[in-house]
C-alpha cells in the first residue's frame, strides 16, 4: 500500500487530465493522497476541499469526527468525512503568498479548518531562496496560523527552504516552532526534507514526521538521502510534491500521485529494504500519524 502526503492536484498541469491520473495512483496502489489546500495563495484557499469533493464524494463511511462536524453546522462541513477516503485536504497559506495575507483570508480559514475532510493545516513555513514575500511579513503570517491551528487542534505541514548555501530558514523555522507550536503538543510534517539530518532530529524532538519526495533520488541530493537512510521508518512518510520534482526514471516529467511508487523504491534501496515495506510502513505512519483526523 502506498499513501501520497502531499500532492498539489489542483495546479493548471492537471487540468486537462485529473481524473486519469487519479485513476492511475488507484492503480498503482496509491490507497489515500492528502491534497494540499495553499493553492494560488488568497481566494484559493478552499482549492484541496473542492477537489476531494469532486472526485471522492461517495467515499465508504462516515467517521465519528465527520459525523458530529455535519451535524454540528459548522461552516463548510456539508459533507461528511470518509472513513477510508481516497482523497483528503489541508488548508493554509503558502510563505510565498504571505504578502497578500488579508484578516478576511485568515477568517476563511478559520472557516475551512472545520470541513471534515481537512486533516492539517499547510503548507506553512518560511521561503528564503525565492523571498517571494519580505521574510518578516512570512514570519508573521507563520506565527498567525500557527494560532490558528493550534485552535483548530490540526498538526501543520511545513516547507522551508533556505538561501542558496545557508540554513538560516532551518534556523528560524526551527527557533518559530520551538517557540510557537512545541507547547500545542500537535506535532506536523516537514513536508519534502530538503535540510541536513540534525535539522531532521531537531523536527523529530519536536513531534514531526520527516517526508521525502522524488528528489532524494536526484544525483546531488546526498543530504537527502543520508537523512532518507539514517532516520528511523517510523517516522517517515513519503509523497510526490505533483506536479513538481518528479522522481527518476521519470525525471524533468510531470509528476504525479502514482509516482510515489518511485521514492518508495528509492529509498528502499538505500536501507536495504524492499519498496512494500517501505510503502506499507509510510503509509501507515500516516494513518497512526492521522488517526483522530482520518
Amino acid at each position: 500500500m502506498l499513501i501520497d502526503s502531499h500532492a498539489h492536484l489542483e495546479m493548471p498541469q492537471f487540468a486537462g487530465d485529473r481524473a486519469a491520473v487519479l485513476a492511475r495512483a488507484r492503480e498503482a496502489g496509491v490507497e489515500t493522497i492528502l491534497a494540499i489546500g495553499s493553492g494560488a495563495g488568497p481566494g484559493s484557499l478552499a482549492c484541496a476541499i473542492e477537489l476531494a469533493e469532486e472526485f471522492d464524494p461517495l467515499a465508504n463511511g462516515v467517521t465519528e469526527r465527520g459525523q458530529r462536524k455535519a451535524e454540528s453546522g459548522l461552516a463548510g462541513s456539508q459533507q461528511p468525512a470518509a472513513s477510508s477516503a481516497f482523497l483528503y485536504a489541508t488548508i493554509g497559506i503558502h510563505p510565498h503568498e504571505a504578502r497578500l495575507a488579508e484578516e478576511k483570508d485568515f477568517v476563511e480559514l478559520e472557516q475551512l479548518a472545520n470541513h471534515p475532510r481537512v486533516i492539517a493545516w499547510g503548507e506553512v513555513g518560511l521561503d528564503y531562496w525565492y523571498d517571494h514575500s519580505p521574510r518578516p511579513v512570512q514570519q508573521q503570517v507563520f506565527i498567525r496560523q500557527m494560532e490558528q491551528a493550534r485552535a483548530a487542534k490540526l498538526p501543520i505541514i511545513i516547507h522551508c527552504r533556505p538561501s542558496q548555501n545557508g540554513a538560516d530558514a532551518w534556523d528560524d523555522c526551527l527557533a518559530l516552532l520551538t517557540q510557537h507550536w512545541k507547547p500545542s503538543g500537535l506535532g506536523g510534517v516537514l513536508h519534502c526534507f530538503t535540510g541536513e539530518l540534525r535539522h531532521a532530529h531537531a523536527a523529530l524532538d519536536l513531534g514531526f514526521v520527516i517526508s521525502f519526495a522524488g528528489n532524494v533520488s536526484f544525483p546531488k541530493a546526498q543530504n537527502i538521502r543520508d537523512a532518507a537512510r539514517a532516520l528511523p521508518l517510523d517516522r517517515m512518510f513519503i509523497e510526490t510534491d505533483s506536479p513538481f520534482l518528479a522522481p527518476v526514471p521519470h525525471r524533468g516529467k510531470r509528476n504525479e500521485p502514482a509516482f510515489v511508487a518511485e521514492t518508495a523504491r528509492h529509498i528502499a534501496q538505500l536501507r536495504g529494504s524492499t519498496a512494500e515495506e517501505v510503502g506499507d510502513a509510510t503509509a501507515a505512519n500516516f494513518r497512526r500519524f492521522f488517526a483522530e483526523k482520518l
